[in-house]
């Protein structure tokens, strides 16, 4: 029973834009990025359906951003080989915040799934308004792109007779 006689009259209500706010807070691009900056540039985040095995996009694809999962999952092939299993809360394609250019892998939704599209085109516009916290993300962005060449530099070796 939710109809209570007494309730925190200063809580807010729960909206979908507070809850992608706080998926992306808690990832690393918004590592020491302020909850209420988080909160504006997520109001311009785009959200789309697509249903299981749908293409999220296919390597070669023009990119326009980086992508979070709000609900659902998603893998990223290369090549016929798993790069990744996605879950609520991991984002993926942030290469293309960086430079867009082509996608480097394909992405399916491997169940229904809710997508929350962070374009390039609105980071460069947030740059422009808080150049201070814009570095502070393209810092966090350099140094998930280093693990990331750094991973695959380890995986290469490896495969190396």
């Amino acid at each position: 029973m939710n109809d209570f006689l007494w309730k925190n009259i200063f809580r807010k209500p729960r909206n979908e834009t507070d809850a992608i706010a706080e998926l992306w807070k808690n990832t690393l691009l918004f590592k020491n990025i302020p909850t209420r900056h988080v909160l504006e540039l997520t109001k311009n985040m785009h959200v789309r359906q697509f249903q299981k095995n749908e293409m999220v996009f296919r390597q070669g694809d023009q990119g326009a951003g980086a992508i979070l999962v709000l609900e659902g999952q998603v893998r990223v092939m290369a090549d016929n080989t798993m790069l990744a299993q996605l879950d609520q809360g991991d984002f993926f394609g942030e290469i293309t915040l960086a430079e867009t250019d082509k996608r480097t892998a394909d992405a399916c939704c491997s169940q229904n799934s809710r997508l929350v599209y962070f374009l390039k085109q609105d980071l460069e516009e947030w740059i422009d308004i808080e150049p201070r916290l814009g570095t502070i993300f393209l810092m966090n962005l350099a140094s998930i792109l280093a693990q990331r060449l750094h991973l695959a530099n380890q995986l290469l070796a490896r495969k190396e007779p």
